[in-house]
């Protein structure tokens, strides 16, 4: 696989003001002590410091600031596959200019002049420089050498696909942003120099710019700001430096101990992904802009990886993905998620009770997650129709329903205080098999006829009810289940309105869970931990000694493993090899051939399947990630699996 995933790094080096030599031999020495990153940026003006002031007046400085430069320049030449960017001071054409000097493997690869100059406040900077508004397609002269000068530049590697633009500290809080039009033309990542002073409450906005430009632009965001050995005088700086991606902070330190780097790995699959699925994401004439090449090298130093490789470089670097991507790791936002998830569940439905004037849901309750998390969708959703009418129907056959699940049942089913029928399948289950001529006894393993004989005829059941009753079935399934085809086709997988439709299995517990603990009823709470605790099973085959015997995560793996394949397959479609090397860093204990025989399985289910998603039912969208044929899935029912894996196979 190609090889994205790109370290870089932001330093907040010691310094001295306007003791450019001191300043050169510790962002050269900083360099040097951090060679395993592709790309390292440094603060605003960090040669001399960004509070000279009237000091930028003397060419003293500004020889020195200049002859620093190329022995940055210099000493780089050893630094392979690393790009660094450094602010200085630079005199071009009878104006000076807060510059950006983009510094790779002994040359000065490009210079960025700052564009908007902010003097207001505390801040005074119109008075020595000028800003880089107009200067465009331009080269300077650095030490004999004719370098390219100008707001237009980007620095790229053609080799690991890495785009670097830059603006300088006030140019992110303008609202025409240059970074805004360089990620446009192709940049996917931002370098900010900037020395910015700390004020009660500028922290956080400054976080929440980085963030919130990072998402509107699909790129990495790097802010690197002047320490606190910027003159005193009138402000203290903090040496603020941010790493975000996509929207979400990767990194972050303030009043960093001296000589601090701040490092992540930033994967670029994941921007160019964004970008090519959002098609509202414009793009800008290349033309505009102007690519020098550079060396911004990928994780490990190498272009290609095998799924081996990558999940050997990720662990060298302490990086894991979590193993229930869809189910956030902060307890505080996972309450949060549970709850909102399940009022966009209440309100579709309730929409559709309205919509349909059909005030009567007929639900089948087994006892399990699924049925469980729908019946409280429907008690959610009385509470904004409250006219509405529940019939909830436990369908048990007798020698396959435990007794665990069925108890389970009624006890949910009477805590909610919805309407309890019980129709025993058995007979009519027997009948059917005898009158297409089969037996009525299980076969065993593989008995297909036998198994969806049930789930057809609870569906049977339930529409039947609707019809008698002038009602609504509310179906179960949830996306897990959708995705590997773990339903039957006119079963379980028909209703007239799915709740459950985009909540993967992996989130289900945990919104059942939220809610016992939340309810305030000791009743409700406890068969609702006691669901949460049985083992996932359809309970189509005969249970052993009262024991539930058909378990399903047997059949078709570990739900937590199914779910880490398909949210890195549909959200941001990643190849096979690739999540199976991110698989065996989130998943150590387990034998890489466990996880790809497991991964396997999944693209021939997920596959194989699509004809019962081509024809889902109407169910509303809680995630990123949903498989309805009317949204954001549209797969051929025919798609043939072999290219995916072929490269599991080879990988």
């Amino acid at each position: 696989m190609k090889n994205h995933l790109i370290k870089v790094g932001t330093a907040v080096p010691a310094l001295k003001i306007a003791d450019v030599s001191y300043n050169t031999q510790k962002i050269i020495s900083c360099a040097e002590a951090h060679q395993d990153l592709g790309l390292l940026v440094f603060p605003e003006l960090c040669l001399t410091g960004y509070t000279c002031a009237d000091l930028f007046g003397q060419d003293l400085l500004l020889n020195a600031a200049e002859e620093g430069l190329v022995q940055i320049a210099e000493a780089s030449s050893s630094w392979h596959g690393m790009t660094i960017v450094v602010g200085v001071p630079l005199r071009f054409e009878n104006s000076l200019y807060n510059c950006a000097a983009v510094i790779s493997e002994g040359e000065i690869a490009g210079i960025v002049p700052k564009i908007n100059l902010p003097t207001y406040s505390e801040f005074y900077e119109a008075r020595w420089f000028s800003s880089g508004k107009d200067v465009i397609g331009r080269t300077i002269l650095i030490h004999g050498q004719e370098v390219p000068f100008g707001i237009d530049l980007l620095a790229s590697d053609d080799h690991s696909g890495a785009v670097l633009g830059i603006e300088i500290c006030e140019d992110l809080w303008v609202p025409d942003k240059p970074s805004t039009h360089a990620c446009l033309a192709g940049a996917n990542l931002i370098a900010n120099l900037s020395a910015s002073d700390e004020v009660i409450g500028k922290q956080d906005y400054r976080r929440s710019l980085v963030k919130h430009q990072s998402a509107d632009c699909y790129c990495t965001y790097l802010y690197a700001s002047s320490a606190m050995e910027e003159s005193s005088t009138d402000l203290v700086f903090s040496g603020h430096c941010m790493i975000a991606e996509n929207g979400s902070l990767k990194a972050e330190t303030i009043y960093p101990e001296p000589e601090t780097v701040l490092k992540a790995i930033t994967d670029l699959d994941v921007l160019i992904h964004n970008r090519t699925h959002q098609n509202t994401f414009p793009s800008e004439s290349g033309g505009w802009f102007r690519r020098v090449p550079v060396s911004i090298e990928p994780l490990g130093g190498k272009e290609e990886l095998t799924a081996a490789e990558l999940a050997g470089a990720l662990k060298k670097e302490q990086v894991s993905y979590p193993r229930m991507p869809f189910v956030p790791s902060d307890d505080q936002l996972l309450q949060e998620r549970c709850h909102r998830i399940l009022q966009i569940q209440a309100n579709g439905l309730a929409t559709r009770v309205k919509a349909t004037g059909i005030h009567t849901l007929v639900i089948g309750i087994s006892g399990g997650l699924d049925s469980t998390l729908a019946l409280l969708v429907c008690a959610e959703a009385r509470k904004m129709v409250p006219d509405l009418r529940i019939i909830a129907i436990t369908m048990p056959n007798q020698g396959n329903t435990t007794s665990l699940t069925y108890s389970n049942a009624i006890a949910l089913m009477k805590a909610l205080d919805v309407e309890i029928r019980e129709v025993e399948i058995g007979k009519a289950v027997r009948d059917h098999l005898t009158a297409i001529g089969h037996s009525e006894a299980y076969q065993g393993e593989g008995d297909t006829t036998y198994e969806n004989a049930q789930a057809r005829m609870r569906t049977y059941i339930l529409m039947d009810t609707a019809n008698m009753e002038n009602g609504l079935v509310v179906g179960t399934g949830d996306l897990s289940e959708l995705a590997l085809g773990w339903c039957t086709y006119n079963g379980d997988h028909m209703s007239m309105y799915g709740v459950n439709a985009s909540v993967p299995k992996t989130l289900v517990q945990y919104i059942c869970r939220a809610y016992a603990l939340t309810c305030g009823r000791e009743d409700l709470k406890k068969v609702l931990l006691s669901i949460i605790d049985t083992p996932i099973s359809p309970e189509l085959t005969p249970n052993k000694d009262g024991a539930i015997a058909q378990k399903t995560e047997e059949k078709i793996g570990k739900y937590d493993l199914n779910d880490f394949f398909l949210y890195w397959m549909m959200r941001y479609g990643f190849e096979p090899d690739k999540i199976l090397g991110m698989a065996m860093t989130a998943y150590p204990e387990l034998d890489p051939e466990t996880i790809r025989t497991a991964e396997i399985r999944f693209y021939n289910r997920f596959f194989h399947q699509q004809f019962k998603r081509s024809c889902l039912p109407d169910g509303p969208k809680v995630g990123s990630v949903t498989l309805s044929p009317r949204g954001d899935w549209r797969m051929p029912s025919d798609a043939c699996v072999n290219l995916w894996l072929e490269e599991l196979k080879n990988s």
